[in-house]
């Protein structure tokens, strides 16, 4: 009995399954016009699409519309694919439909990216797909850069560039109900804790002097004035503002240590 799995609102248990002669079979009268074979075909092959819509959870985009945009790609394979090689239609298929996802997502994203980047970037993966064709792991950007002939920074401005940006809260993994976030892992050299213990503490160092001498100590050390302008703006003499400022200065020491 085969187990009901929902995606997309569609009951996988319910799609029927074809075998590789059937497909080619069918796959042959859709292309010479044949609504019913078409459709028949196409329903038999949700499930490759479905699989290929999980990669891309997560997104902003509406699931049922990166569905769609994989049934057209699956179309664009049953109307493109030739039979007479006798290649399973799945290793030609998932190509196009990943592809058509990405462009969907590309195209659909918020942050515009120049056709000229985007064109650069969509060879960069073609022919990092043909250099992974024959090797046994992933040809890295140094590799696709030489095949081009392109300077690595140019290559690597361009995939960033069709990169789609991600959430400081989204998960990078999850165990046992535990999440680690990706600020998680980002560290702040600026704030760290050893800076925000002193902020806090020179804070209420300032809240235990007078009016006068926070103001003083303001206008001298936040605006950069002279104790000769200081004295002037508050209306004192030059030496009370010395002799203010040390005192202030001499109770920030004994309040922060």
């Amino acid at each position: 009995m085969n187990a009901r799995v929902e995606i997309c609102g569609i009951n996988t248990a319910t799609l029927p399954k074809i075998t590789h002669k059937e497909t080619l079979a069918l796959i042959d009268k859709a292309q010479a016009g044949d609504e019913r074979a078409k459709d028949e075909f196409l329903m038999a092959n949700l499930r490759l699409v479905l699989s290929i819509v999980q990669r891309f959870y997560g997104k902003k985009e509406s699931v049922d519309d990166i569905f769609q945009v994989g049934c057209i790609g699956l179309i664009k394979a049953m109307n493109n694919f030739n039979t007479s090689l006798n290649l399973r239609f799945s290793t030609y298929a998932v190509p196009m439909i990943m592809g058509e996802i990405r462009r969907f997502l590309r195209d659909s994203s918020s942050i515009r990216v120049s056709r000229s980047i985007r064109d650069m970037a969509y060879q960069i993966l073609q022919k990092r797909a043909e250099l992974e064709d024959g090797m046994p792991g992933e040809a890295s950007l140094e590799d696709v850069a030489k095949a081009l002939e392109l300077p690595l920074a140019e290559v690597v401005y361009a995939m960033d560039a069709i990169s789609n940006p991600v959430s400081l809260f989204d998960p990078v993994y999850q165990t046992n109900g535990e999440q680690m976030l990706i600020m998680d892992q980002l560290s702040d050299a600026k704030n760290t804790d050893d800076n925000w213990l002193t902020s806090v503490c020179i804070s209420d160092a300032m809240d235990k002097l007078s009016e006068r001498e926070r103001q003083i100590l303001l206008l001298r050390f936040y605006e950069g004035k002279t104790q000769i302008e200081v004295s002037e703006e508050v209306g004192i003499s030059q030496a009370q503002v010395s002799r203010l400022e040390k005192n202030a200065i001499a109770c920030l020491k004994r309040n922060i240590d």
